[in-house]
């Protein structure tokens, strides 16, 4: 009874905080403002996302949306290197940025009497960064020494790396974030200004606003400090589509590590390229079945239960430009192997193609899912995340208004629907750790690391 309690209560009121006083504007030069008011707070987070991420980057020129993105901090000819960070702390602000698949984005959270700073800033940026070719030498080596340390020194991170390599027969996914390490050792300042240049434009970016705000104002703003900037010609994108797969694939990866490690993924649609809208959805549940806490069928059937493991996980993602895969990973008990370990968690996979989930248990997840919604939009950031993340991969942020209501929909029959459909040997590929002796003297460095790169 408490937890279809807490279900109505969080249907009630997950909407009301996801799409209430949310306003939209597009610039005369093609920008998009999204403006979301938040009054809980005198504070305000600023971001600007621009749609250009690891997917858009041909053979050869792997990484160098990363790269810019740290060039983008070495300055312009009014803000020199190291001003941008010392005026946005001068003002109490905190700043920073990230790389992913589908986007590059920019953020800034302040007083929100200071927003004006960070415009400003972001402006000036946007299209007349310096790019030295002493500092992109030097960054370039910075990202090197990131790459060795977060993946090539990294095993589960090496691993997922080689998972995506060979999943992928045409989706630029099976491109790391941070790059290889030939493309990044033979990138020229002269390919990041072209990429720069083509992708860095007023009409390819969206800035996302949250927090105690007056929308009008910073309209305003937006209008005042981006508005005079001049759109770019964006090229249209080709469509994309992996071949059939047609049967398992298996890598192996050897590398120095303490214990070994399994990863392995189905191919599966996101929003925007399932067959059905309920889909994706129901695909969101039954990651959530397998491992959505401590009382997640993998937690308490193979690590407490059978004891088989002492890590099992699984990870979708419904909010990709590309179709993705549902991930499950883990990492055995001591007295058990890697084949133990897949054939249990394929096993769990399994029972869910055969026999439909109760619906207690399905209430169960479902509180669980829409719950950590609601507390991440107890943070201005993440509110201003989701917006952005859905923006920049071509989908609509009132998406989020709907998403209680669509997890509240799916049935145990359409979640034993997308296991049958997508979770089958045709689509899996497989990636296997096998463990190196741990180099005498060297640190040992921690297994687990970001699976999605930066």
């Amino acid at each position: 009874m408490r937890t279809i309690f807490a279900l109505a209560l969080l249907a009630f009121v997950l909407p009301a905080l996801a799409g209430e006083k949310v306003h939209e504007y597009r610039l005369g030069n093609g920008m998009q403002v999204i403006v979301k008011q938040d009054r809980r707070a005198p504070i305000a987070v600023s971001q600007v996302w621009y749609k250009v991420g690891s997917s858009y980057e041909p053979a050869g020129l792997t990484g160098i949306s990363h790269v810019l993105e740290h060039m983008m901090f070495k300055g312009t000819e009014s803000h020199p290197a190291g001003e941008f960070s010392r005026i946005i702390a001068a003002n109490g602000g905190k700043e920073n940025a990230f790389t992913g698949r589908d986007y590059t984005a920019y953020f800034q959270t302040l007083s929100k009497d200071r927003i004006e700073v960070a415009f400003e800033l972001e402006a000036d940026r946007m299209r007349n960064l310096s790019l030295p070719a002493e500092e992109f030498a030097k960054e370039v080596e910075v990202v090197k020494e990131e790459r060795r340390l977060r993946t090539e020194d990294k095993p589960n991170s090496l691993t997922y790396e080689q998972l995506s390599a060979v999943a992928y027969r045409s989706l630029p996914y099976a491109h790391p974030v941070i790059g290889w390490m030939n493309d990044l050792e033979n990138l020229q300042v002269e390919d990041l200004l072209d990429w720069y240049r083509r992708w860095y434009a007023p009409n390819n970016a969206t800035l996302v606003v949250v927090g105690d705000v007056d929308p009008d104002e910073v309209l305003a703003l937006a209008k005042k400090h981006f508005g005079p900037l001049q759109p770019e010609e964006i090229q249209q994108l080709k469509p994309l589509k992996d071949p059939p797969q047609r049967g398992i694939t298996r890598v192996r990866v050897r590398a120095p590590a303490r214990e070994p490690y399994l990863v392995f993924g189905f191919k599966t649609p996101a929003i925007g390229s399932a067959e059905h809208d309920w889909e994706p959805y129901a695909l969101d549940m039954l990651a959530s079945i397998l491992d959505g806490g401590d009382s997640a069928r993998f937690s308490r059937n193979l690590i407490r239960g059978r004891e088989i493991a002492v890590s099992a996980g699984a990870q979708y993602d419904a909010f990709t430009r590309l179709p993705a895969m549902l991930l499950v990973d883990g990492t055995p008990a001591k007295g058990h192997d890697i084949g133990e370990l897949e054939q249990a968690l394929r096993g769990e996979i399994e029972r869910l193609k055969e026999e439909l989930v109760s619906e207690d248990e399905m209430e169960r997840v479902r509180a669980q899912v829409v719950a950590a919604k609601v507390y991440e939009l107890d943070s201005v950031f993440y509110q201003a995340m989701q917006i952005g993340t859905l923006e920049t991969v071509g989908l609509d942020w009132r998406l989020l208004d709907e998403y209680v209501t669509r997890i509240q929909q799916v049935t145990p029959e359409q979640v034993r629907s997308v296991a049958r459909e997508y979770l089958t040997d045709e689509d899996l590929t497989v990636a296997v750790l096998d463990p190196l002796p741990l180099e005498p003297g060297k640190p040992k460095a921690p297994q687990t690391g970001d699976r999605h790169g930066h």
